[in-house]
């Protein structure tokens, strides 16, 4: 594992140390333990078909770290220096990364703040660490290609404008869990958060969501949620966004979809996809929305040709290898 403290009284930053994967030693009125002073990443090491290891895009996790640091209070620091402690890390550890295109090594890089005093306030004192671990498929639909399926309740709401759904925090994720499990107890797979009295669509679960489907005009059309403040700017939502607009084969947009206009678009045939997007699942497609009283089936897996399997397989194409030296992707080693 990585590990780097920060003392403000030290004067910041401490030397980065590789050190054997330990436990942490944390004083017990640690802010981390108390006021949930802590954010995290989500990415991943690929071992590509020529045998290098890639990572994908880590600019852009630095980047929302370090927002999501300012949002909590604890300190920034150069994203182009983890990226490089991260990348060593990962070549001493790279015999986990895995000898498949089914798995990856997951990397964790997390922020604390560890000051040993009770009371809401800045951290003066903070551990940035890196943990490691290889991951397979994240459903285990995705393997045989059935879409997940999700539940929709306007009860709940992840998040909220000025909040900070935006940011990726412990904090936004733990009181999801009880809807999460009452998902799973109705044999549903992940929770479709809806916001506002128009039951606005914001995140599936820990992803982004897009719909494909016929717009007005009859032209096909993709469309996902801005970043408004609700929502997490995902880097596979980049990517996906990014390389749809260059393509052009369609129309692309950033709007406002609410549950309302799910219904009608099903109820005229326009609806053709929806599917979630995120750096553990990649991209997944969406076959059933259980809605209030109503049981949706949506039509993502009958198209015969899918956009969202175009987006997998080019996304993936560049995390294996197979589009050697993309820009998108940073060798290790």
């Amino acid at each position: 594992m990585l590990k780097i403290f920060y003392y403000e009284a030290l004067g910041g930053w401490q030397t980065p140390e590789i050190c054997p994967f330990e436990n942490l030693v944390l004083h017990p009125a640690a802010k981390v333990l108390h006021y949930a002073v802590e954010l995290f990443e989500g990415m991943k090491a690929y071992r590509g078909v020529d045998g290098q290891i890639r990572i994908f895009r880590p600019e852009l996790n630095m980047d929302r770290m370090n927002a999501a640091a300012m949002r909590s209070g604890l300190p920034t620091f150069s994203g182009t220096e983890l990226i490089k402690c991260l990348s060593r890390l990962v070549s001493i550890d790279e015999e986990w990364v895995p000898h498949s295109e089914a798995s990856s090594l997951y990397i964790r890089p997390t922020l604390i703040g560890i000051d040993p005093t009770l009371g809401v306030a800045s951290s003066d004192s903070a551990l940035l660490y890196v943990i490691l671990c290889p991951v397979g498929t994240y459903f285990k639909t995705a393997a045989n290609q059935v879409g997940i399926s999700l539940l929709a309740d306007p009860r709940y709401t992840r998040a909220w404008p000025g909040g900070c759904g935006d940011r990726k925090m412990g904090s936004n994720y733990g009181p999801t869990i009880q809807i999460q499990r009452e998902a799973s107890e109705m044999g549903l797979q992940q929770v479709l958060w809806l916001y506002g009295d128009d039951n606005q669509l914001t995140e599936v679960g820990t992803m982004n969501i897009f719909m494909f489907y016929i717009n007005d005009d009859g032209e096909k059309e993709l469309v996902t949620p801005p970043l408004n403040g609700l929502i997490l700017p995902g880097i596979t939502r980049n990517s996906i966004l990014t390389t749809s607009r260059e393509w052009g084969q369609f129309k692309v947009t950033e709007r406002v979809i609410t549950m309302d206009e799910i219904c009608n678009l099903l109820s005229e045939n326009r609806l053709l996809e929806l599917f979630g997007a995120g750096t553990a699942c990649i991209v997944s497609p969406i076959s059933f929305i259980k809605y209030v009283d109503q049981g949706l089936h949506i039509p993502t897996l009958k198209q015969p040709d899918p956009v969202y399997k175009l987006f997998y397989k080019h996304l993936t194409e560049i995390q294996y290898g197979y589009l050697p030296d993309h820009p998108w992707a940073l060798s290790i080693g």
